[in-house]
């Protein structure tokens, strides 16, 4: 039974009669449209996350944040993202992908005007809060629609083109990030992303005619999401006031509403997150599990070799950023050419292999001190990239194509959202290090033997999680055929 059969006696699956998978041509052009969208769209949150991860110390300074605050500017933004990725994909799928996108857009954007007025930490992490809420719209719609436009055998090709705009961003980032804060200021990062998400908005206003409303009319869960939020709010908050015993309850909590969460909706008819697309396809529901440990183990790498280049080997922003670049400019000319052998061979082996030249990498930067050469850090960061850069668009071509049409949003939201618990799991896990062996305090030179053996354990853990995530990308098995 595939996860897409019509509902059986206990009411699990959607009636095919409320999400229907409507049949359209689609021109050329169209898809080249849809893929320039998605591409600005890839490109716009992962440029203002890299951006703003050099810009750290900087931020730090002048608020004088200590480093559990400082990790918050980048986690808010992340839990805001993952909290609402799910639900807004579900969303998307009754009320229309375009409108969601649309929304996405324009909450990132004035989100990202507002940052540079704000005057306080506590302003600063509730505005990043509501850029999550709009990159979690523009996370949950874009891969969706563009998958919905291109068939199997185009997809890994366009999906390897979409995550290279995304690597871009990650490769841009650092840089200019770098650059405008010496420059312009830190503000000067938040005001690149309104151009941008202009641009985004105008073409999608007069190029994009679909909708993609392919569960239309179908009921929204909202007692599923609540649940949902508040487990994943409870374990991101718990890991950052670990090891105190209100951190231990709070992350328990978590687990224990997560189990509440996948119990509650099983009974469902009509779920924001259809358990039985991981049930159903061991492709699906391992693919997931190797994106969440690939992300968990690699995402927080650039938020420390940013603050161990700027504060223990005294590097400006500028110059950090140049060196962090590595590893997303390999990621950006490797991707195309995996999600093109995704295409063509089977990704169990080819993101298989991703995630062990990963490993390897992750394995070497536990030996990095505050006497490692810099050529040491750039060629770990580049064999880190090319791991990463193998693994990504052959692992995401595997779980979009392990779906329906009609799933697309979902799967979209459930693929980011692995993404972002992920991400999130990576800063939690730092934050929780931070925690036990830094303390509340601000970085400061007589801090910074604490803070290279927080970077030694912190790597360790993500290592350790890459291998196990090896074993995962191996276990969904080969894929027997795409869907349509």
């Amino acid at each position: 039974m595939s996860p897409d059969a019509p509902a059986n006696g206990n009411g699990v699956n959607q009636s095919p009669a409320i999400c229907r998978t409507p049949v359209t041509a689609v021109t050329e052009t169209e898809k080249r449209i849809v893929l320039l969208i998605a591409i600005l769209a890839g490109f716009l949150t992962p440029f203002d996350g890299s951006a703003v991860n050099i810009a750290l110390p900087t931020i730090g300074s002048q608020f004088h944040m200590d480093a559990i605050a400082l990790s918050w500017v980048a986690t808010a933004y992340l839990l805001a993202s993952a909290v609402f990725l799910v639900p807004f994909g579900k969303i998307a799928d009754i009320y229309g992908r375009k409108k969601i996108f649309l929304c996405g857009l324009a909450t990132f954007g004035v989100a990202s005007l507002v940052m540079t007025l704000v005057a306080t930490e506590q302003q600063m992490i509730a505005v990043r809060v509501v850029q999550g809420i709009g990159a979690a719209m523009i996370f949950g719609t874009a891969i969706a629609i563009l998958t919905a436009v291109y068939p199997p055998g185009e997809r890994g090709r366009a999906l390897g083109i979409y995550v290279t705009a995304v690597y871009l961003g990650l490769t841009v980032g650092p840089f200019v990030g770098g650059l405008l804060t010496e420059i312009l200021g830190w503000q000067s990062i938040f005001y690149i992303n309104v151009p941008i998400a202009i641009a985004t908005i105008s073409l999608v206003l007069l190029k994009l005619k679909g909708e993609w409303a392919e569960c239309n009319g179908e009921r929204f869960d909202l007692s599923g999401s609540f649940i949902y939020s508040i487990a994943l709010v409870s374990l991101m908050y718990g890991f950052s006031v670990l090891p105190d015993m209100t951190g231990c309850s709070l992350v328990l909590a978590g687990v224990v509403l997560i189990g509440v969460f996948v119990w509650y909706e099983l009974r469902q008819d009509c779920p924001v997150l259809n358990m039985q697309l991981f049930t159903k396809s061991r492709i699906f529901a391992f693919s997931n599990l190797a994106a969440l440990i690939n992300y968990s183990a690699t995402y927080a790498i650039a938020f420390l070799l940013s603050l161990d280049l700027q504060y223990t080997k005294g590097f400006s922003a500028e110059y950090a950023g140049f060196i962090i670049v590595a590893a997303p400019v390999v990621q950006m000319i490797v991707s195309p050419f995996a999600g093109r052998l995704s295409d063509r061979f089977d990704s169990q082996i080819i993101s298989s292999v991703g995630m062990g030249i990963t490993a390897l990498g992750l394995i070497l930067l536990i030996f990095v001190s505050e006497t490692t050469p810099l050529w040491y850090i750039i060629a770990v960061l580049m064999i880190v990239g090319f791991g990463f850069g193998i693994f990504s668009s052959p692992n995401t071509n595997a779980i979009m194509s392990s779906v329906e049409k009609k799933y697309y949003g979902v799967a979209s939201g459930i693929n980011g959202t692995m993404r972002l618990l992920g991400q999130m799991l990576s800063m939690g896990i730092v934050m929780m290090i931070f925690a036990i062996v830094i303390g509340d305090v601000e970085i400061t030179p007589e801090y910074y033997s604490q803070f290279t053996t927080s970077l030694h354990y912190v790597f360790m853990i993500f290592a350790g999680l890459c291998v196990i995530g090896i074993f995962a990308s191996l276990a969904r098995g080969k894929r027997s055929g795409q869907t349509p």
